[in-house]
């Protein structure tokens, strides 16, 4: 991965290189943003960088050994940690275990997307951790020297998911790692990192793209025409992740609108037979779509809420999405949006709990006709 391979981030490449061309590179470093802006690619192209034997431009080189290693996520001298779900059984399992599956899922989803790498671990319902046992599978591989270049590197994929007992048995390593070593960090959720682990790293914001940048991805890396990814691009907040979600999901979010405008007209009309129907018919779908059906949901509540300040700045909303909330947004006001967001919060629980979905769906569709008109 090289510093011209990431779109955008021209301070913060800058940034990095001046740390290696200025001979100051930090022994812990803390890339901190939204998720889906490129901060694991960042990392990746600093190490190559550190590592590359012909800098040239401000850049590795790409084509020499090390950059070679470093393309494929196997440079001996470099050690990927992650978050994993570790299988309920006495053996001791570390990222090397999962590391075929990482690399694999690092191709495929360049802004590492966390529900697609829940999805490959084979558990998308269990929250992947770091675990001490990997904490202490770091120690003993810094202990060696480097083979073939002058620092042993360590990338941490999403570092505020080390649980506290590894945080903690971290912490002296951090401080003062052995030898010639590097360990950068990346995370989206900051706040989640021990204290003691976060003041000991020297930290990068790594902003949001602005949205001409995200209309520009999205136009250059799908089958996106100009008026479209300038109309989504600021629904993705500044996230090339979300930009390719928005895109993914153009086609379902086409029939969200159209449920939620149907949900929120019935229940106006107090309509409880069509409701019922309304209720079997979208409990009908796989339960991935009816949660995004519902998180969905819970945006255009919010937009909607937000609509009543009349000041469109504030508000993300497609066109299609602008005109329905037009007559709308005036029945979201300060009586209710604070039970309906719950009420659909819940039914997220539920059903990613496995409850029965119309059951869940029809109990959120009354909620909705009790709220709608206070």
């Amino acid at each position: 991965m090289r510093f011209s391979d990431i779109p955008g981030h021209k301070e913060i490449k800058a940034q990095l290189r001046q740390l290696v061309d200025s001979g100051r590179i930090p022994h812990a470093l803390l890339l901190e943003g939204p998720e889906g802006i490129g901060k694991h690619a960042l990392a990746r192209a600093f190490i190559q960088y550190v590592t590359c034997s012909n800098r040239r431009n401000g850049d590795s080189c790409g084509v020499c050994p090390a950059c070679v290693q470093h393309a494929a996520l196997q440079h001996i001298d470099t050690i990927y940690t992650f978050p994993y779900v570790k299988p309920a059984s006495s053996k001791t399992y570390v990222c090397d275990d999962y590391l075929r599956d990482f690399i694999d899922f690092v191709n495929d989803s360049p802004y590492m997307d966390t529900t697609k790498w829940a999805i490959k671990l084979g558990n998308p319902n269990t929250k992947p951790v770091i675990y001490v046992d990997e904490a202490t599978e770091l120690i003993r591989k810094l202990s060696y020297a480097p083979h073939s270049s002058r620092y042993k590197s360590v990338i941490i994929w999403q570092a505020d998911k080390l649980n506290d007992t590894a945080a903690n048995k971290l912490l002296k390593l951090i401080e003062e790692p052995p030898g010639q070593a590097i360990i950068v960090m990346t995370s989206s959720e900051p706040m989640n990192i021990l204290p003691t682990v976060y003041s000991r790293v020297q930290r990068i914001k790594v902003p949001r793209h602005a949205d001409e940048e995200v209309a520009n991805f999205i136009m250059t890396t799908t089958d996106t025409d100009v008026n479209m990814a300038v109309s989504l691009a600021p629904l993705a907040r500044g996230s090339f992740l979300q930009a390719i979600q928005l895109v993914e999901k153009r086609n379902d979010t086409e029939r969200y609108l159209e449920k939620f405008i149907s949900l929120m007209r019935l229940a106006y009309q107090r309509d409880i037979h069509a409701l019922k129907e309304w209720a079997n018919e979208t409990g009908g779908e796989k339960r991935d779509y009816i949660v995004g059906y519902l998180e969905y949901m819970a945006r255009m509540l919010r937009e909607n809420f937000i609509s009543n300040l009349h000041d469109a700045s504030f508000t993300l909303m497609m066109p299609a999405e602008s005109n329905f909330s037009k007559n709308f947004a005036r029945f979201v006001n300060e009586r209710n949006v604070i039970g309906l967001y719950e009420a659909v919060s819940q039914a997220i629980v539920d059903i990613r709990g496995n409850a029965n979905t119309r059951i869940v769906l029809f109990d959120l569709a009354i909620t909705v006709i009790l709220l709608l008109k206070q």
